[in-house]
Parts: structure tokens; sequence; C-alpha cells
């Protein structure tokens, strides 16, 4: 993390990790900029110097917490040998998230939902960590010695979305449970490849 002298965090830092905390509890669009930047204690400047924009605040947050995702997910599937444990631990990681944010929803299907123009930056962003999502799923589906690894990383990915989407209309970490289960159903009756 960056450091200014004084050693605190660097503004642009701190209006992140203000974003975030603003974006998950209250949703992107409710919250104004001016609430960041008080959050943050940085002035208008820094925002400006930083981003250039609150558009480019949303993008670089998500950017942010795709990166933190994805070492989530490596962290959590270092210590798994099978493929089809490191596509379930996406499920629990999910889990811990649900709760933790109390049941806000993922945060990638909501940026896309408050920003459905395709050209927002914000969009490319969720389009970044969605393919990284599909990416993940071929080849571990593939490791797994799937069939068909594109289209059983297609219904992962379903199982996946409704399991999360559920958790946030239900308030409970239940459907993303339940996805994992029916995720590891799946996996378990796949065909494998011709050898």
């Amino acid at each position: 993390m960056a450091t200014t002298r004084s050693g605190g965090a660097a503004p642009a830092r701190r209006l992140l990790e203000a974003a975030g905390n603003l974006f998950v509890r209250e949703g992107i669009r409710a919250v104004g900029i001016d609430r960041v930047l008080a959050e943050a204690g940085v002035a208008r400047a820094s925002l400006y110097h930083a981003f250039g924009s609150k558009d480019a605040l949303v993008a670089a947050y998500l950017d942010d917490q795709d990166e933190a995702d994805r070492r989530k997910w490596e962290k959590a599937a270092a210590d798994l040998d099978s493929p089809r444990d490191k596509i379930l631990a996406l499920f629990d990681l999910a889990h811990g998230a649900a709760v933790s944010r109390r049941f806000r929803g993922c945060l990638y299907l909501n940026a896309a939902t408050e920003f459905p123009d395709p050209k927002h930056p914000a969009r490319a962003s969720v389009d970044r960590h969605r393919a990284w999502l599909h990416e993940l799923l071929v080849e571990l589906a593939e490791q797994a010695g799937a069939a068909d690894a594109e289209a059983t990383a297609e219904r992962l990915r379903l199982l996946y979305d409704g399991a999360v989407a559920g958790s946030k209309f239900s308030r409970s970490p239940d459907p993303i449970d339940l996805g994992k289960q029916l995720a590891a159903d799946l996996l378990d009756a796949r065909p494998a490849r011709q050898a």
C-alpha cells in the first residue's frame, strides 16, 4: 500500500477504501463524491489527480476488488489438489463475502446493474472480472477432465451467479451453499474426456 511521508495511506488508497466501504453499503450511484471525499479525508483535488472523475474512481474500485478477489482465490486454492475442490472454493469465498458484506450481493453484478451502458468505464472492469472467472472455470473444468469444458464452465458460472444473487434476495448464505452442492453434483456427474 502506498503511504505518504507522514506514514498514513496515500490519498488514492484512502479514496479507494472509502469508496469501497460506501459503495458496498449503499450502492455506487447512491453515494455522492462529497461523501467519498469526506470519508477518505482528502481534498477534491486528490480525486482528480489520482483518478480524474468519479467514473474512473468506480472503475478503479472494481479493478482493485478484482485483484483482491483473484488473490483470495489463489490463496484459497493454493492448498487444494483437485480442480474440483478449487472450483468449489469459489463458492466458499462467495459465502464468506456474502456474510461479511451483509448480503449486499455481487459487487460486479451490482455495478453492471447500476451502469447498463456498455461504454461506461465500470463495465470494462466488470467485463475483465467476468472474463477471468470464465477462463478460470474453463481451465479447471479441463483439468477435471470434463468432456466439454466450455459448457461445464458456463453451467458452473450460472450456478455461481444464481447462488450469489439468491443469497442477496434471501439475505442468507443458504443459496450459496446449495449452489456449491449443485456444482459438486455437476462435476461428479460430468462424463470425462476420452483419452
